[in-house]
């Protein structure tokens, strides 16, 4: 999984730890369009609002023949109670090795609290029934994402 993704290009496939308790791969959801939502830390304030966002607009979604998984370096087990804690109804991923996250390039250099650090920089792709990368968005604010998402799907 070396070679970075790029938009018209077919996603190569990848297998990554489910919170349904499987390994996931994208072989499997094909002809089905895939939004990956790549985000920082369980729990904290804006992934929690963006998860909620996705979560609320599952059904309208699922209509659009599209499936919501979200994706960060945390573990099963925090995922498991991020979940719980909101009663999401989609997949997290966890990508605690960073396989998907070097994949899509979403791993950057960030200012906390002063402190440069290496995180998620939060991201959302789109594939498409044949695992085309069809869309691709970086440096988005988790509010309203979700719905800009299903728009963007809902226009294809």
């Amino acid at each position: 999984m070396a070679a970075k993704i790029e938009l018209g290009k077919k996603v190569p496939n990848f297998k990554i730890p489910s919170s349904s308790g499987e390994t996931l791969s994208l072989s499997s959801l094909k002809g089905k369009k895939v939004v990956l939502y790549f985000y920082p830390k369980d729990s904290t304030p804006g992934c929690t609002t963006e998860g909620i966002e996705f979560n609320d607009l599952l059904a309208q979604f699922k209509k659009q023949n599209a499936v919501v998984f979200g994706v960060s370096r945390d573990s099963l087990k925090s995922h498991d109670k991020f979940i719980c804690k909101y009663d999401f109804k989609f997949e997290l991923l966890s990508d605690e090795n960073e396989e998907l996250c070097q994949l899509f390039d979403v791993i950057k250099e960030k200012n906390m609290y002063g402190k440069k650090v290496m995180g998620i920089e939060r991201s959302t792709f789109v594939i498409d029934e044949d695992q085309k990368l069809v869309g691709e968005f970086r440096k988005i604010k988790a509010q309203g994402h979700a719905a800009e998402m299903l728009k963007f799907i809902k226009d294809l």
